[in-house]
């Protein structure tokens, strides 16, 4: 019984992230399987929820404007890319009723599943965004909302760019 249960829930791993994850995003770093990305968010929300506090407990806040402002300036140029990427390269010949995902490999999607995978490691890299909250005692800021949305942009971004890199995905 045993064994037959573990076959059917590694053979269900192997048709989700192998056979129905897009093959031109599965060699990307972090996208072949979910585990690695899941390590990360395990981590940060240990880190917000217990090790940062536990940290700064007894410490005065950190002063973090410079790194803060270096960071939200690079934020705003690669936001700027990425949303040049998505109009030059899907947007300006959309079909906003239903635009299939083009499954071929060319430039135009290779385009396109590079700006998605560059969005989700900017959505890993976001999570950074709490751990300035917590290093600067603005735990009041570290809310439960902001957290959640942290978390779950990265899953989404991740899937999207897993399962389904262009079609109505690049909106995000």
């Amino acid at each position: 019984m045993a064994p037959q249960f573990l076959d059917s829930i590694r053979e269900g791993y192997d048709t989700m992230f192998h056979k129905w994850g897009d093959p031109r995003t599965s060699s990307l770093p972090l996208m072949g399987s979910p585990f690695p990305t899941l390590f990360i968010l395990f981590c940060y929300l240990r880190f917000v929820n217990v090790w940062g506090p536990n940290f700064m407990r007894n410490r005065r806040a950190f002063n973090l404007d410079r790194i803060i402002i270096v960071y939200n300036l690079l934020n705003v140029l690669v936001s700027a890319w990425l949303f040049y990427e998505a109009w030059d390269g899907a947007w300006k010949e959309y079909s906003y009723t239903c635009q299939p995902v083009d499954w071929t490999d060319n430039p135009k999607s290779r385009r396109i599943i590079r700006a998605m995978y560059v969005y989700f490691l900017v959505k890993v890299i976001e999570l950074v965004d709490t751990v300035f909250f917590i290093l600067r005692k603005k735990l009041n800021q570290a809310s439960y909302l902001h957290i959640y949305h942290h978390t779950g942009m990265v899953m989404l971004s991740w899937g999207g760019t897993k399962w389904l890199p262009g079609n109505i995905s690049t909106l995000g």
